[in-house]
């Protein structure tokens, strides 16, 4: 565990008009309370379930767009040699994911904007550009990188910042991989921070990101929190705190993990260095992390490396390109409320 030292050297920064908004356990009376207590919750339903497992069917689909040779009937091609190129055994970022159609498509969904717009209060939103897992069970090929326990959210920051969502695309039962969050941390990390210190550098890049290690988690089981595996329905949002640590894992069961991450927040939110940011990642669909205003995190397209070179395949773009519809254009903080 590390030590307490005095507080020194942290960043000032302006105060958020909604840190306040989860600090009240038991004031909505739904399952926001859930998520001011324990820090995650789950949406059951947002998604219609049909409609849920219609976009796993999409998921695969794009999988087998591409001339590697993957074929979701069999098992031999489920290997890094027929996939596109992602990390942790089925996280994809490249090859224009986070803008593909039935990405947008999703993030359309009325039950997944009237979840983000009871937690803001305003249905005038903005959504990241996240991009998805699809992760396939009984794979020999992928090398352990790690747990990469972290929190979506600046040690410089206080009280409620964003919230996370996964849109769940098929059963996650117990051995089906999925999100892993420490009940309880949100409502700690400042305390924790507090105590030992805001200095040091344990970012990959983000602003909005701090990872923690194995000797910092104690702390926070010594006041009583306990790592909990989701388990959700086709169709269902999961929703966090982003001061609450997670990480994911993948199947160890039969069935394969199929979801999209989604962030939402007002519009309000975005200052004209923001719009423009945006304007452009959607334009030349680039993809950004979780925080969907201020401090945005986008990168030039880069291909991904196949065997040490770039793969002529991750062309930066969508296979299935999206509409420009008023809809997806203001929720892509392109056009204006």
């Amino acid at each position: 565990m590390p030590t307490a030292i005095p507080i020194h050297d942290e960043v000032q920064l302006p105060p958020f008009k909604y840190s306040h908004i989860l600090d009240v356990p038991s004031e909505y009376g739904d399952w926001r309370d859930e998520l001011a207590v324990k820090g995650w919750t789950i949406v059951k339903g947002a998604v219609p379930r049909e409609r849920a497992l219609q976009y796993r069917e999409e998921a695969f689909k794009w999988l087998e767009s591409f001339p590697l040779g993957f074929d979701r009937n069999d098992t031999s091609t489920w290997k890094n040699e027929h996939l596109p190129v992602h990390m942790k055994g089925g996280m994809f970022h490249g090859y224009g994911f986070p803008h593909e159609s039935f990405v947008w498509d999703l993030r359309q969904e009325d039950g997944i904007i009237d979840a983000f717009a009871k937690i803001w209060g305003s249905d005038e939103l903005v959504t990241s550009f996240d991009a998805g897992s699809i992760m396939l069970p009984k794979r020999t090929d992928v090398a352990d990188a790690g747990k990469w326990e972290h929190i979506d959210q600046s040690r410089h920051r206080r009280g409620f910042y964003c919230c996370q969502g996964i849109a769940n695309l098929n059963e996650n039962g117990p051995d089906d991989g999925g999100l892993m969050v420490l009940t309880g941390s949100s409502q700690l990390v400042e305390k924790y921070f507090d105590k030992f210190g805001r200095s040091g550098d344990r970012t990959w890049g983000p602003f909005d990101w701090y990872g923690f290690s194995d000797a910092e988690q104690q702390w926070f089981f010594d006041q009583g929190c306990e790592w909990v595996k989701v388990c959700a329905d086709p169709g269902d949002l999961i929703l966090w705190d982003s001061r609450t640590m997670h990480y994911n894992v993948r199947p160890t069961g039969e069935r394969d993990r199929v979801c999209t991450y989604i962030c939402m927040a007002p519009a309000k939110l975005l200052s004209d260095e923001d719009k423009l940011l945006r304007k452009e990642a959607f334009h030349l669909e680039r993809g950004t992390t979780h925080v969907p205003f201020a401090a945005i995190y986008s990168r030039d397209h880069e291909p991904k490396l196949r065997n040490g070179k770039p793969d002529p395949l991750d062309t930066g773009r969508s296979r299935q390109p999206v509409p420009r519809t008023d809809k997806i254009l203001k929720l892509a903080g392109v056009l204006s409320y």
